[in-house]
């Protein structure tokens, strides 16, 4: 815990004028984004007596390390910079609302040249026509196909829309009247994009007056007796009358606007938007988000705002923006919105009439929507805390491990040894921070050994980085490094065994040497590490308080016997073996038991199944990939189009093998140097070992047919031929 005090900046060195400023930890990580009409007065506040300060404001400071400022022209600069760094460095102490979902719009391609009709989430794109969000994609749907009738706009994939073009035949919607069929001629580009241009007129509110020219034209058709038209343009109204009752008019004057409330306690708000065009609601949206700063309910809106129009630009800022209470000062905020929009903004609170109606009932949610969080969330919160203590206790620790990273090897019988590192932070997974690792310091199978590499990694680029920051001053410290394999140069740690700083780009292949990979699980996010002196990411430069290892006594004892050969000695390491659940501690014969329904012990099963889980998909994905390797991918200049023209011209690699140069010639594309290549590379590569039926024991490498070089167990997974079919116990 740092004293305020020790980063003070020293009197008048603070300007009095606008600004944004950043607080930094130990680690030159930011952990809090400001802004200030005036930067001495505010920063000022900061550094009071403790006693004085809110407990989330005291924590803050005594968590921070330095402080530092940007000077800026106005308050409007200043707000714009603050949104910047917050979404670029993502501060724990900034209000950051956490959006469960991607909401979704209705979205209208018409930057192509037949516009698409779609549900889009994410991001938006230039060209793209938005409506709503809208609560769920179902609703979006019902609406799309009420509303093809009228306005049969194309709404099939690229794919789709050129099978048809190349058969000439349209998809179902064009024979059934839902589109205009424009995949096959039916309808000019020109006309589709007018019928796009209505549809959304229509979604934007304007449809007053294309009803009644419908009611108008269907007049017409009776008085001249054309019945079938005119029952065609009545059922046309009703359509459209259906998909608008869909949406109850809220405010009678077509207002366009957003109502945004806040329903808070001490430690957490929850916010809802109604999103308002042409009267009628057209979305819903809302967020929850922990109070980690002393905040009122003016800078929670206004921290919204932030969220909701940071990145949004013209109509999708509405004319009025109804808020419960105004930001402080607002009228910085104000003309943000109106840049924004790029005509004026109104942000008000409601005092009367249909909107403050309106606004009571998105208050009523919001306060719904924090009851439903605060049930959900109760038992959690309370179960991670008490693991967590629970742990501490049992190992002996200071304080509970707010982080917690485990480690696991797997291997397939001594092949493709590969590592785990999983994190855990206040008992919550933090997949952005997996990373993974291939054993490249020995072959063959040594649990113990490949933990004892792992850790000695990945520590030895922590201490890279604190020597890069300056944070590493202990004496003898630079004998520590060398003696590990580090040595320094131009004040820089580098590791023979891993890549330099222009390698680390390539991390996201699996195939590279870099000791971390980018994440190929699906469930787990991108791999982005933690945070440079800047404040953005890098890898490694945070420690945990826990180190978790996969195995009992002697991967424990490879653990710490690597830490110690680092120097680290203030990070605690146990092991959680998997026959008996026990709790290995380095310095202990004997393990530490926790109670079957031990809180701490299920977290702790928790982190060691998910370091197994990470481990083995990464194995398994390595042994896949080298399963479906080939001689001919050694060929250099040998592309997927030729390798499957021989292939399929000789049937096999083995006959690809037994042929002769002239041979290979035949196959169309290739001349005589690459066939005498593709010989060459053939009869140097090993041969397969012989494929085997796995249920019947039968070699199968003297049929006509050459069978593959490899076979699947009943799950699908790939063994090599000759492996068993059951697998447990061989792949960990």
């Amino acid at each position: 815990m740092a004293d305020p005090s020790s980063y003070r900046p020293k009197p008048g060195q603070i300007p009095d004028s606008p600004g944004v400023y950043r607080f930094r930890d130990e680690h030159r990580r930011v952990i809090y984004v400001g802004k200030a009409k005036s930067l001495r007065q505010r920063l000022a506040n900061y550094f009071q007596d403790l006693a004085g300060l809110h407990p989330r404001t005291r924590t803050m400071v005594t968590t921070a390390a330095s402080v530092e400022w940007t000077v800026v022209s106005t308050e409007v600069e200043a707000l714009q910079l603050e949104y910047s760094w917050i979404k670029e460095y993502d501060p724990r102490f900034n209000v950051k609302y956490r959006d469960d979902k991607s909401y979704p719009y209705l979205a209208v391609t018409m930057n192509e040249e037949f516009p698409r009709v779609q549900v889009m989430r994410g991001h938006k794109k230039k060209g793209v026509r938005y409506f709503g969000p809208y609560g769920h994609a179902w609703a979006i749907r019902d609406t799309v196909d009420l509303l093809l009738r009228v306005f049969p706009v194309r709404t099939c994939s690229a794919g789709v829309f050129k099978n048809a073009a190349r058969t000439g035949r349209p998809c179902l919607l064009g024979y059934i009247g839902k589109c205009s069929a424009p995949c096959v001629g039916r309808i000019s580009p020109e006309d589709h994009g007018e019928l796009a241009d209505e549809f959304c007129d229509f979604m934007a509110g304007r449809t007053g007056t294309y009803l009644r020219r419908l009611e108008k034209q269907m007049t017409e058709a009776a008085e001249e007796m054309e019945y079938e038209r005119a029952a065609r343009l009545r059922d046309d109204i009703e359509a459209l009358k259906k998909a608008m009752e869909k949406n109850a008019v809220v405010l009678a004057d077509a207002t366009d606007a957003d109502l945004i409330a806040v329903a808070e306690d001490e430690l957490e708000a929850a916010v809802q938007i109604f999103h308002v065009r042409g009267g009628r609601v057209r979305g819903q949206r809302g967020w929850v988000t922990d109070k980690v700063e002393d905040v009122t309910t003016g800078a929670l809106v206004e921290h919204a705002l932030q969220q909701l129009y940071g990145e949004e630009t013209g109509d999708a800022v509405p004319k009025e923006v109804l808020v419960p209470a105004l930001p402080e000062p607002v009228e910085p905020v104000q003309e943000w919105l109106t840049g924004r929009r790029g005509a004026n903004v109104s942000l008000r609170i409601p005092q009367r009439g249909d909107k403050k109606a309106l606004m009571e009932t998105v208050q009523r949610n919001a306060q719904q929507s924090l009851a439903l969080h605060k049930t959900k969330r109760a038992s959690d919160l309370t179960t991670r805390s008490r693991a967590l203590e629970e742990i501490a206790d049992a190992l002996d620790l200071d304080s509970a491990p707010l982080r917690i990273e485990c480690y696991d090897i797997s291997h397939l019988q001594g092949d493709d040894v590969v590592a785990s590192m999983v994190v855990f932070e206040d008992g919550l997974q933090r997949k952005s921070e997996y990373r993974r690792f291939q054993i490249k310091g020995f072959a063959g199978q040594d649990d113990v050994r490949s933990m004892h590499e792992v850790i000695t990694r990945r520590f030895r680029r922590y201490l890279a980085e604190k020597e890069r920051t300056g944070e590493w001053v202990e004496d003898g410290a630079e004998g520590v490094l060398a003696a590990s394999g580090v040595t320094t140069a131009a004040g820089v740690l580098t590791d023979p065994g891993t890549p330099t700083a222009s390698e680390t780009h390539s991390e996201a292949h699996v195939e590279t040497n870099d000791e971390t990979h980018g994440d190929i699980d699906p469930d787990a996010g991108p791999v982005n590490g933690f945070k440079d002196e800047d404040g953005r990411p890098k890898k490694f430069a945070y420690p945990p308080q826990l180190v978790v290892v996969d195995g009992g006594r002697p991967q424990v004892a490879a653990a710490k016997r690597a830490l110690d050969e680092l120097g680290i000695d203030d990070i605690a390491v146990c092991g959680l073996a998997k026959r008996l659940e026990e709790v290995w501690l380095p310095e202990d014969d004997d393990p530490v038991v926790l109670p079957r329904t031990s809180e701490g012990l299920y977290l702790l099963q928790r982190v060691r199944d998910e370091a197994h889980r990470f481990a083995i998909t990464y194995q398994r994905a390595k042994r896949a990939k080298r399963f479906r390797s080939s001689p001919l991918d050694d060929v250099p200049g040998l592309g997927e189009t030729r390798k499957q023209a021989l292939i399929k011209h000789f049937g096999s690699v083995k006959k690809l093998r037994s042929a002769t140069i002239e041979q290979i010639q035949e196959v169309p594309g290739i001349g005589r140097k690459t066939a005498e290549t593709i010989a060459v590379a053939l009869a140097q590569a090993a041969p397969a070992a012989p494929a085997v039926n796995t249920a019947t024991g039968e070699i199968m490498d003297d049929r006509e047919d050459e069978a593959p070089e490899t076979t699947a167990d009943a799950s699908g997974e790939p063994v090599p031929a000759g492996a068993p079919d059951d697998r447990r116990g061989q792949e960990r």
